[in-house]
């Protein structure tokens, strides 16, 4: 009880703060989005969160307008992807909005990817332990430097889900906060 207290405690001053500190860079990302293409600024897409729930998540939108909504993540060479949208995801920027997200309490700022729901399908029952918790705006799958799709390496978003605590929770932050300040870019 005290952990989860704690977390939403947390979630809540930490993106309060994140919105505080990014807010000056939403209006000149939004206007380099509408001036490299057309389309809203915001991209939302139907996933999903703990005990499957569906919510609205919100991303700065790095493709061209009307792009395949559901699928393996585009990389940085993927023609979809806007010239403003490759940098977005290079310093993790697009993630931005999911601030939102976490204030409303849909998300937590660890926790598993929010999954797509056309990929539900495909899990094995031990696999859905992962909706047991809210989803992440970073998790232990992005800082152990996974780059393959998040379905491929559920085993790590499993290992979370068992081992939460608020020492794994500063860990995972400390390391994404670290990648994202280092230039490494996205975790």
């Amino acid at each position: 009880m005290t952990y989860r207290f704690v977390k939403r405690s947390l979630d809540i001053i930490g993106s309060l703060l994140g919105l505080l500190f990014t807010g000056l860079i939403y209006l000149p990302v939004a206007l380099a989005i509408k001036l490299d293409s057309p389309g809203p600024v915001i991209f939302t897409q139907e996933r999903l969160g703990k005990d499957l729930k569906h919510f609205k998540f919100y991303k700065f939108r790095t493709m061209v307008w009307c792009s395949t909504f559901y699928g393996k993540k585009p990389d940085f060479n993927d023609e979809r992807v806007t010239r403003v949208g490759r940098f977005l995801r290079r310093t993790s920027l697009d993630e931005l909005p999911q601030f939102f997200n976490i204030l409303r309490g849909e998300m937590s700022l660890v926790g598993p990817r929010p999954e797509q729901p056309p990929f539900l399908e495909h899990y094995a029952t031990w696999q859905r332990q992962r909706f047991c918790v809210k989803p992440g705006l970073t998790g232990w799958w992005q800082v152990n430097g996974r780059k393959q799709p998040m379905h491929e390496h559920i085993d790590e978003d499993i290992y979370y889900v068992e081992k939460g605590n608020l020492a794994l929770e500063f860990l995972i932050l400390w390391r994404t906060l670290s990648a994202v300040f280092s230039g490494r870019g996205a975790v």
